[in-house]
């Protein structure tokens, strides 16, 4: 029988192979000490989050605008259906007296004709009448108005143009509308003069009567000879 003994260098290999199978020889080790001095830990992989999208912006509803003031009988543009439109001019004003001339013209197509004194009642902001005021023909019944001269009959062409003036005194609180007609019993409409009347309750409202207008002047506040009327 032949016996084979082992030799220095296969014993060294053998003893290596025998430590790397057991250690690998200290090479990850090592490695891995060289890496990570510290011995930490590597951080563990978070999960990744989705984030979801932010929802859509849900549109805000438009504005609503409050309920409007609706003023009854407003008088339309242009020229109304009966034929006849209203102004009331700048007015005038002295020593605690008022007036405003409103003037009345025939926009129609046929003439109009007119005797006596216009219907007008002062409204306010809502449309509503003033409690207490008297609208009265003639201006007797306001302190330092000028004389009425008084109704005639007159017929209005197309084109042409009357007045009367509206004679009051200084109070604390504003009209804003007027709702006027040519006579009483004939259809309405409402006007919103440039200036509000300041006629409160307990004021009277004078009226002259219908006169021809040539052209329309700023109606005169302070008293006049009845003989400059006429």
């Amino acid at each position: 029988m032949i016996v084979i003994r082992p030799g220095p260098l296969r014993s060294a290999a053998l003893v290596c192979l025998l430590v790397l199978g057991a250690g690998g020889c200290g090479l990850s080790a090592e490695l891995d000490r060289e890496s990570n001095p510290e011995r930490t830990r590597p951080p563990s992989p978070s999960p990744s989050l989705t984030t979801a999208p932010p929802p859509a912006p849900v549109p805000s509803s438009p504005p609503t605008a409050g309920p409007s003031v609706a003023v009854p009988d407003r008088q339309p543009e242009g020229c109304p259906a009966s034929g006849l439109r209203f102004e009331a001019d700048q007015g005038d004003a002295a020593m605690g007296l008022r007036a405003m001339g409103l003037h009345v013209t025939n926009c129609g197509d046929r003439p109009h004709r007119l005797n006596g004194y216009p219907d007008v009642l002062v409204l306010d902001a809502s449309g509503t009448p003033f409690p207490g005021v008297r609208t009265v023909e003639g201006t007797d019944q306001v302190s330092m108005a000028p004389e009425d001269p008084g109704p005639r009959p007159l017929t209005l062409g197309p084109g042409e143009t009357a007045h009367a003036s509206l004679y009051w005194r200084m109070h604390n609180t504003d009209g804003v509308y007027l709702r006027v007609a040519a006579r009483k019993g004939d259809g309405t409409v409402t006007v919103r003069p440039p200036h509000p009347l300041d006629i409160g309750p307990e004021n009277v409202l004078g009226t002259t009567a219908w006169q021809p207008s040539e052209r329309r002047q700023r109606t005169p506040a302070h008293p006049r000879p009845a003989s400059a009327d006429r």
